[in-house]
């Protein structure tokens, strides 16, 4: 009998560096007495995500959302853009802040990304941008979505919030489209406590971008544009310069672990692996995905999310429920019927994928799932035999 874990084993946990290493890092900021306004810590950290992401045009945030809402401001989007209802709420939250309507049109079945025949047949001509996901960090069609871009002349955005360290033909994700927004929340493989970051084509909106997150100041004594607060701090800077010294070893360990997860549950009956990603993409191993067939599982994806608590496993529904069926969204007209999205919505469970988890409790939580599988298969079997 397997028993339940004696401490919660949750879906993500943060990587922490060596707090006598972040300790003293600390002491910079307290021999500074310079804790925010693009202090030296910024400012090299920001150095070293250019050098990491092979670009100088990097702008650094107190957290993802606000740097895409300020991202899609300094470019001027405006009217309608076309995007995807199966991502986070803060995806479409900062088309509202902007006064964008969303276009929502569905995905495609393999990652979960924007399909791009959905994307070009909803373009009208209030059509001003594409916001495709990055989602689970696996890269969006990016030349297929590229070519349409560029035909319909529409900016092309990327919500990268996952997609930290993937690379598509040995190149960073964030070097793809107009822009691309990560961010660093805590939940996130690669991390700054919270932040976020915005890369971008064009060097000469980084200025506009500078403005918009420091209230618009030129000078002391000189405002140019009317801007909000959004800038990343010294201790939010130095965590995001000591994780990204082992970002490496991060991505490697996930990928160790998704392994045993792939070895050892793509036989499961009625759990579904995604495919394996094309050669030339780097994957991060940011999440790990499974879509549960109620039918070939013998219990729905909720009711298996409720079995895994009782083992002391803590899975998430993700993305759970679409943006669009949220009540701050449902007005939003959607002409597509989003057929591939809501199955996904209602299939979809992420499990526990972290740093420090230990290969034999995923061997272990890899049990459990089968178990759970096993058990359920006998019961609808004596089910059968006694109607028989």
């Amino acid at each position: 009998m397997i028993k339940p874990f004696k401490k919660p084993i949750y879906v993500a946990r943060p990587f922490l560096p060596n707090l006598d290493d972040f300790s003293e890092g600390l002491k910079e900021i307290w021999d500074n007495h310079w804790l925010t306004n693009k202090g030296p810590i910024v400012q090299r950290f920001g150095q070293e995500l250019s050098n990491y992401f092979e670009t100088d045009n990097v702008c650094l945030f107190t957290n993802g959302t606000l740097a895409l809402q300020i991202g899609l401001q300094g470019m001027g989007i405006a009217g309608e853009v076309i995007t995807t209802p199966f991502t986070f709420v803060a995806t479409t939250h900062s088309l509202f802040w902007n006064k964008i309507r969303p276009v929502f049109v569905d995905i495609e079945p393999d990652f979960y990304t924007l399909d791009p025949e959905k994307v070009e047949a909803a373009i009208t001509p209030w059509t001003t941008a594409i916001l495709a996901v990055h989602v689970f960090g696996y890269p969006c069609k990016v030349n297929v979505l590229a070519d349409i871009a560029r035909r319909h002349n529409l900016k092309l955005i990327y919500d990268a919030a996952h997609a930290f360290g993937v690379r598509v033909g040995n190149k960073p994700i964030g070097l793809f489209g107009d822009m691309s927004m990560f961010s660093f929340h805590a939940t996130k493989l690669y991390h700054s406590i919270e932040g976020g970051m915005l890369t971008f084509q064009d060097s000469g909106i980084k200025s506009i971008f500078d403005y918009l997150k420091n209230f618009g100041f030129e000078s002391e004594v000189e405002v140019v544009m009317p801007g909000t607060n959004a800038k990343m701090n010294e201790m939010q800077a130095l965590m995001g310069s000591m994780v990204l010294e082992h970002v490496n070893e991060i991505i490697e360990k996930r990928r160790q672990i998704t392994a045993i997860y792939r070895e050892k549950l793509e036989a499961v009956s009625g759990i579904y692996l995604r495919p394996e990603l094309p050669k030339d993409i780097g994957y991060n191993y940011a999440y790990m995905p499974v879509e549960v067939d109620e039918k070939e599982f013998g219990m729905s994806r909720d009711q298996f999310y409720e079995k895994l608590k009782e083992y002391n496993i803590y899975s998430r529904r993700y993305f759970y429920p679409l943006v669009c069926d949220f009540a701050c969204y449902k007005s939003v007209a959607i002409k597509d019927p989003l057929t591939v999205a809501r199955k996904a919505g209602e299939r979809i469970l992420t499990l526990p994928i972290y740093y420090d988890l230990a290969l034999d409790d995923v061997q272990r939580i890899c049990d459990i799932i089968i178990a759970i599988g096993s058990k359920q298969a006998n019961h609808q079997s004596s089910e059968l035999a006694a109607k028989v």
